[in-house]
């Protein structure tokens, strides 16, 4: 019972991984945009670096997502999780 809890607990946790990569890319996207307004003479190199820190991030991204989908396929269905309860009341 505490193995199912534990895996609904870091199916939540992954939806926080994939927030902090938003806010990550929003970060890196502001820096760059920055960067390319005070010195727009390098604008070309800056935008390169961006979408390679862009591509990292998104990575994680979907990294995250592909694991939320494998713990979800390990997750038991509800009429399970009730029926052991309901063992475990009585």
């Amino acid at each position: 019972m505490i193995y199912f809890a534990l895996l609904a607990v870091a199916v939540a946790l992954l939806a926080i991984a994939a927030f902090g990569c938003g806010i990550g890319q929003g970060i890196a996207v502001y820096g760059a945009a920055s960067g390319m307004a005070r010195q727009p003479d390098v604008a070309g190199k800056i935008q390169l670096v961006m979408f390679v820190g862009l591509a990292f991030i998104e990575s994680l991204t979907i990294y995250s997502l592909m694991m939320s989908f494998i713990l979800l396929g390990k997750l038991p269905k509800t009429e399970a999780v009730l029926e052991i309860i309901q063992h475990a009341v009585k």
